[in-house]
């Protein structure tokens, strides 16, 4: 998936509990059924709030009962957002409609609709989706398009709506002819291929062989299983080498279209001559049917009919008959049978197709395979190719839109409750996605030679451009503005770092603080940046316009009252730090951001900022300065290391973690030291502070037992710990599995030290004890070590005794203004400030300057204490990323809350925890000095991938700008063969009329950006580019590949090369054909220039959020995760209702809540409805993120849980199969996940009775997690059981024995004699002996009296789906914990009465729904 959405939350497999990955996403059980029944309301437009309209909850007393019940405790930070949301619940009523030529139908609306919603459900439906201009009246008035349907009067439940026909004008007859074009293309992929118009692949319905829902219940459930092809492809089987790429897009029968007509064009005789126009002519069509008949149609006022003009003489007249119809579609049908039968047929297949398979998505995703697609005609597309305008841009008034306007006007937009919030964000997430797609289709046009530039006389590097009102700019350092910073290097990273700024002013979201849009474009080997343009900015000179900041990297200096008043308020989030720098005069400047910071107040009067590329403070390991000294450990790793440009910026995310490390560390400090001042207050015993400070490692305890005499108001030492551990929600994080032995360690060993080293730091100075009790010189570099206790920073902040009152006590000090507080404890305050860089001497606050380490700025002399405080604070910072952040990356890869999958995973595994792309080799060299480096293998396989093929990117970035247009293809297959083929000496297709074009261009002096002439690229060879991709990783990633060749690298790595050509595919925007490479031939190269289909582009915009619906989101986790699955499914369905409002349809996080939505079905024992979600789940992870991607393979296996929990067991393992495929493709086998999927696979397999397949696939898993979990892990232990049960199924006893006495072991190792897991094992093993026992005796009996042996019935059963489907409960992670007191008695009464329910049905099948541990513990989440 090329188009890189910056944040993408769902991505990452099994994240913590914390991220909207593992999320819930509510989608009400109403907004499902409309879809289904009008699958139309959310067809074309982005925008309509089609699932706000009939989701929007029909029952009201729903509503009304969550206000007065947990609506309360809903969300504290929202205490308006109950009362605010029954706003948007107003329950739906019914109209009817009225459609010539059809019977008038029901149509559920909502009052906030408006009547264009109603216009685009009538474009959609099978019966009326053939009329795009007409009117729809009540009672003779016309309603106006804008209107929402509550603001129209006499409009009630009944109310008859007519569709009446209005006449055309030219511009509604385009709109027609795109539409009936749209319809007559709407089973056709070739959008997605080349994707156009946010059309995207899914492949699900090929698997489930059309819509879930009906076609699954096709044999009855509980009968005997009907038989089911269950061999999988001998690609797919554990072991297998093959990793062919065509199974990647199945063939979709539906996808060979129907012809409806041979040839729908514009005909040549447009447009009408005057005398025609006053006849009421718009424009003709020329039109070939596929009973090969030629005809010209007009399209007048009142309609379309046949006149008599040919191809080349002209006659306007009506022909006889004229067929005069107000639809084209009508007057097709009576002069084409073929086109009345297929256009009927392909509408029938269109409705059915479900709806997340055709809506558009936000942003364009590209794909990186495609088959050969016959290129047909296309009028609607040629007129969009030759016209500037882009797509629908004719719907909008003024025709080219004013994006800048646009995109400020929405930001503001009211935002004081609920309905204007949603309104508001709506507005700017549209506008946004808009903008992403005008500026990547401009950005193409630019690099494509398509636009003129704005200073025709420069030479290319140089040239600026605009078109369709944005601003384009390439990625080279032009008039050497960057001359000191890198150059070129600089001038390509600026505009990420300035994106990123954007992103993060734009969520600070300040009122009068404007941001431009902005999106950078990588295609064709250039970096096109393209913003929105300021008014009035290209009038005047830019030396005149800046009001705030500097124009020459800090030598002059402006700055401006209002600007500081307005970035103030950004600089507590945003943690900048307000400085005066030094102007060129040398008098003081006050600024509130980085100096390169511009401000600008446009024509319009707002203040906009720009060049937002050093937000973020300097990340001083990749820019050596001069006597400057990094902290030890991060010299240790050999830093500072010399980087290209000197523009190397920490992350947002390190800040924020950093950050949020000090407070910990500064609440510890002085909370320590309150109690201790406590305990020598109250007790006035000494001793017992001396015996505290005396053996720093004694028992944790004793602070604590100074306290309780203290004060009434601190809760009694018992009540601590679990206090401690209710308040924060970092609790949710440690992993389900963690072993009780780590859990003791937790408690007591970090504890006593932490607890150990604050008391011993009452006085910065002394030399301080840290968390490993090795003695430490300075209090700096030992906060920094902090984290490298056995348990990551949180957890082991939360087992300090005591901390809970200290909060208390540290919080009160920090609201007061600090003049009511003795001082003493004030000074406690003052030490624990200076101790941890705060820049308040009263209260705990870590800001940054920006600026530190500029070159060019200077700071006053009176400055220079704080200066140095701050040089202090990022080089800890630092520190912090290699110390803290890289090992905490590597702890949560071991204990698998991370698993990466691809380079895109991988990437956001350490975005996320703010460590750059740039310390990939870093942390690769970490991963290989690990212990555990074998629980690693997958990690360090998928970072070396990466890495390789990042280093190939760079260099292909700058071998394409060489290439001109004419031998594109040629230049992609020969770089794609140097890199990837085994073939020695591939040779370079040149482009056969290479002599004329070199002499063509010899006059043209002006060349566009991609034009240039040379062929040096041809000469590259495979030896030349694996030596520059060893030195690109030695000098940018300071890594050592191994290897002469990429071969030897993927023999000595265990890398695949499919792997590696998605990943360099993906990375550089290739496209290549869909057909088996032969890497290996050592006879001819692997790719033709035929295989290369295009180049798309990269695209990184800004993703606007939708914020309420994502805090109802998060309360909705955070009550699942407490057990209230009933409160929790509300808030996730009100966020998907949110969600949808603001994003429309498709969008990753609404996934991310279908799926969690489909879980808690699950688990409430709600299988069809579970079926439902995750099927939309699915569907929108293909569309959005992509058929592949890691995310899509998740969605895949727990959509096929569900499946086989509805009885669907062949499509369950389709579904696995493809899963399993998928996998293989983006990582192969090795990896802890497929343990998963081949576990799951074998348990179906087991379920169908397919022992041997069975046992294939299980004992995979089993090696797989013994490799990554360790041998002594209960999921090893699992997995030896459901081998045992296989080998049990096949009465190979001996073999069943052996396995279930491994896992027994390793139960009564860890978990101890007297748990029921152990206990249950120890009982499978004894029936397992009776058994063997049995079929001994049988099998002498045999052998004594041979054949007339009277033998005893052996029982050899098949296993029932119930244990199958306990057995994917469990291992699937859907996990039973305790419950309290009264969800105990509710669930009770729930299971008797199932249980009644169930006798009196007498149903063969007693435990399917109710999981047999439901008596005391209910299933959550993981």
């Amino acid at each position: 998936m090329v188009s890189k959405t910056d944040d993408i939350p769902a991505s990452v497999p099994n994240c913590n509990s914390v991220d909207p990955a593992e999320g819930d996403t509510p989608d009400s059980n109403e907004t499902t059924k409309t879809v289904l029944k009008d699958p139309c309301g959310c067809a074309h437009s982005a925008d309509t709030a089609m699932m706000n309209g009939n989701g929007g909850h029909d029952h009201s007393e729903e509503a009304d009962s969550k206000q007065e019940g947990s609506g309360a405790d809903a969300d504290p930070g929202e205490e308006a957002n109950e009362q605010e949301v029954i706003v948007i619940q107003d329950t739906g009523f019914t109209v009817k409609i009225q459609a010539p030529g059809t019977e008038p139908f029901d149509l559920q609306v909502s009052p906030q609709e408006m009547v264009q919603e109603i216009h685009q459900v009538l474009m959609d439906r099978e019966d009326t989706c053939h009329r795009t201009c007409f009117s729809l009246q009540l009672d003779g008035n016309v309603l106006d398009n804008f209107a929402e349907l509550k603001s129209i009067e006499g409009l009630q439940e009944g109310s008859v709506l007519k569709v009446v026909e209005e006449p055309y004008t030219v511009r509604e007859a385009r709109i027609h002819v795109r539409h009936i074009r749209d319809l007559l293309k709407s089973m056709d992929p070739s959008d997605a291929y080349n994707g156009v118009d946010c059309n995207s692949l899914s492949f699900l319905s090929v698997f489930t062989d059309g819509d879930l829902g009906d076609s699954g219940k096709r044999k009855k459930k509980g009968s005997e299983l009907e038989q089911i092809d269950c061999t999988p492809p001998e690609h797919i089987l554990p072991g297998s080498k093959e990793r062919p790429l065509v199974p990647l897009q199945p063939q979709n029968k539906d996808w060979k279209p129907l012809q409806c007509l041979k040839v729908l064009t514009m005909s040549g005789w447009n447009p009408p001559p005057g005398n025609r126009k006053m006849h009421g002519d718009l424009m003709y069509l020329y039109i070939v049917t596929v009973e090969e008949r030629h005809v010209s149609l007009t399209a007048s006022t009142r309609g379309f009919y046949l006149n008599q003009s040919t191809t080349y003489s002209f006659n306007p007249k009506p022909a006889n008959p004229s067929f005069l119809s107000h639809s084209l579609v009508e007057l097709l049908s009576q002069i084409s049978p073929a086109f009345k039968k297929n256009f009927t047929a392909l509408q029938k297949k269109r409705v059915q197709r479900h709806p997340f398979e055709r809506i558009a998505t936000p942003f364009q995703v590209y794909s990186w395979t495609a088959p050969q697609i016959d290129h047909a005609m296309d009028c609607v597309r040629a007129e969009d190719a030759y016209t500037s305008r882009l797509g629908y841009e004719e719907h909008i008034p003024g025709q080219t839109r004013d994006w800048n306007e646009e995109l400020q006007t929405t930001r503001e937009l009211p935002r004081k409750n609920l309905p204007e919030r949603l309104l508001r964000e709506r507005a700017i997430f549209k506008v946004h996605s808009d903008f992403a797609a005008a500026a990547t289709r401009g950005a193409m046009a630019v690099i494509d030679g398509n636009v003129m530039a704005i200073n025709p006389g420069e030479e290319t590097r140089m040239q600026m451009f605009i078109w369709n009102n944005i601003f384009f700019s390439l990625g080279f350092d032009v008039r050497d503005h960057y001359r000191e910073l890198g150059g070129d290097a600089a001038a390509h990273a600026a505009p990420t770092n300035d994106l990123n700024g954007v992103r993060a002013y734009g969520a600070v979201d300040v009122e009068g603080l404007y941001t431009l849009g902005t999106v950078v474009v990588d295609y064709r080997g250039y970096r096109v940046t393209a913003q929105s343009i300021i008014p009035g900015i290209l009038e005047r000179e830019q030396e005149q316009s800046v009001i705030y900041g500097s124009i020459d990297f800090g030598k002059t200096v402006v700055s401006h009252p209002k600007y500081l008043e307005l970035l103030e308020k950004t600089s507590r989030p945003l943690k900048v730090q307000r400085h005066a720098v030094l102007n060129e005069k040398e008098a003081p400047v006050e600024l509130c951001s980085s100096v390169e910071c511009k401000g600008i107040i446009g024509n319009d009067g707002r203040h906009y900022i720009l060049d937002l590329l050093r937000t973020f403070p300097p990340d001083l390991n990749f820019l050596p300065v001069d006597g400057e000294e990094l902290p030890p450990e991060c010299q240790r790793l050999g830093f500072p290391r010399q980087h290209r440009h000197r523009l190397a910026c920490l992350r947002q995310e390190l800040i924020e973690a950093f950050v949020e490390h000090r407070y910990l560390l500064f609440m510890k400090m002085a909370a320590l030291q309150l109690m201790q001042q406590k305990a020598n207050k109250d007790n006035k015993v000494a001793a017992v502070t001396d015996g505290t400070n005396a053996e720093p490692e004694g028992t944790s305890a004793a602070p604590q037992n100074a306290t309780p005499a203290s004060d009434s108001a601190t809760p009694n030492s018992a009540a601590t710990p679990s206090e401690s551990t209710a308040t924060p929600a970092e609790t949710n994080q440690t992993p389900p599995e963690s072993q009780p032995a780590e859990a003791d360690t937790a408690n007591s060993a970090p504890a006593t030290a932490a607890v150990a080293t604050e008391a011993t730091k009452e006085q910065a100075k002394a030399p301080a004890v840290t968390t490993n009790g090795t003695p430490e010189p300075a209090a700096h570099d030992e906060q920094a070590r902090e984290c490298e206790s056995p348990l990551e920073g949180k957890e082991a902040e939360e087992n300090i005794p005591g901390l809970a009152q200290a909060k208390e006590l540290a919080e009160s000090l920090a609201a007061e203004d600090g003049s009511s507080i003795d001082p003493k404890s004030r000074e406690v305050v003052l030490n624990a400030c200076k101790a941890v860089g705060s820049i308040s001497d009263t209260s705990f606050d870590i800001r940054f300057n920006p600026d530190i380490f500029s070159p060019g700025v200077r700071f006053l002399d009176s400055s220079a204490d704080a200066i140095q405080k701050q040089k202090q604070l990022l080089k800890d910072a630092a520190a912090f990323l290699v110390s803290c952040q890289i090992p905490s990356l590597v702890k949560d890869c071991l204990d698998h809350s991370a698993l990466p999958m691809d380079g895109a995973t991988l990437t956001e595994a350490l975005h996320q925890r703010g460590i750059n792309i740039r310390y990939l080799g870093t942390v690769l060299d970490f991963v290989d000095k690990t212990p555990a480096k074998t629980q690693l293998e997958y990690f360090y396989r998928i970072g070396v991938t990466e890495l390789i093929t990042r280093c190939a990117k760079h260099i292909f970035k700058t071998y394409l700008q060489g290439v001109e247009l004419s031998a594109l293809s040629a230049a992609v297959s020969h770089f794609l063969n140097c890199f990837l083929s085994s073939f020695p000496d591939a040779v370079a297709h040149l482009p056969a009329d290479e002599l004329v074009s070199r002499r063509k261009n010899r006059k043209r002096r002006n060349r566009v950006p991609g034009g240039g002439d040379n062929t040096t690229w041809s000469s590259l060879t495979p030896a030349e580019l694996w030596k520059n991709i060893v030195s690109e990783a030695q000098t940018y990633y300071h890594f050592t590949l191994q290897g002469e060749s990429v071969d030897q690298a993927v023999e000595k790595y265990g890398l695949h090369k499919i792997t590696l050509l998605r990943e360099i595919s993906v990375k550089a925007g290739i496209q290549i054909l869909i057909k088996e490479y032969n890497f290996d031939s050592r006879h001819k190269p692997a790719f033709t220039e035929e295989d290369i289909l295009n180049i798309f582009p990269v695209v990184k915009h800004v993703n606007p959020k939708a914020s309420d619906a994502f805090h109802f989101f998060q309360s909705g986790q955070a009550k699942v995760q407490q057990g209230f699955l009933k409160e929790g499914c509300e808030l996730i369905n009100e966020a998907l209702n949110l969600f949808n409002n603001v994003y429309g349809a498709m969008h990753m996080e609404i996934c991310a809540c279908l799926r969690l939505l489909a879980r808690l079905n699950y688990i409430m024992g709600d299988h069809p409805e579970a079926l439902n979600n995750q099927q939309k789940a699915v569907l929108m992870s293909e569309r959005v993120l992509g058929i592949e991607h890691p995310n899509t393979i998740q969605e895949y296996m727990h959509l096929a849980l569900y499946c086989f929990a509805n009885g669907q067991l062949s499509t369950a393992l389709k579904l696995l199969y493809r899963a399993r495929y998928l996998m293989l493709m983006v990582c192969g086998e090795d990896h802890p996940e497929m343990a998963l999927l081949d576990s799951n696979i074998g348990l179906v397999l087991h379920g169908v009775m397919e022992y041997d397949l069975s046992l294939r696939f299980l004992e995979n898993a089993l090696a797989i997690n013994s490799k990554y979990h360790g041998p002594r892990s209960l999921k090893v232990a699992l997995s030896h059981h459901l081998v045992a049960r296989v080998y049990e199924s096949k009465a190979e006893f001996r073999s069943a024995l052996q396995h279930e006495k491994e896992g027994y072991t390793i139960y009564k190792n860890q978990v101890g004699e007297a748990h029921e897991k152990t206990k249950e094992s120890s009982e499978y093993l004894k029936y397992l002996t009776q058994q063997a026992v049995a079929l001994q005796r049988t099998m002498n009996e045999i052998y004594k009296n041979g054949s007339n042996a009277s033998i005893m019935p052996l029982k050899f059963t098949a296993p029932s789906m119930a244990s199958v489907l306990e057995q994917l409960n469990i291992i699937n992670g859907i996990i039973f914990i305790p419950l309290s007191q009264k969800d105990l008695e509710n669930l009770k009464a729930e299971v008797q009465r199932r249980q009644m329910l169930q006798e009196a049905s007498k149903s063969e099948e007693t435990s399917e729904d109710v999981p047999t541990e439901l008596d005391d513990k209910l299933p959550v989440d993981d």
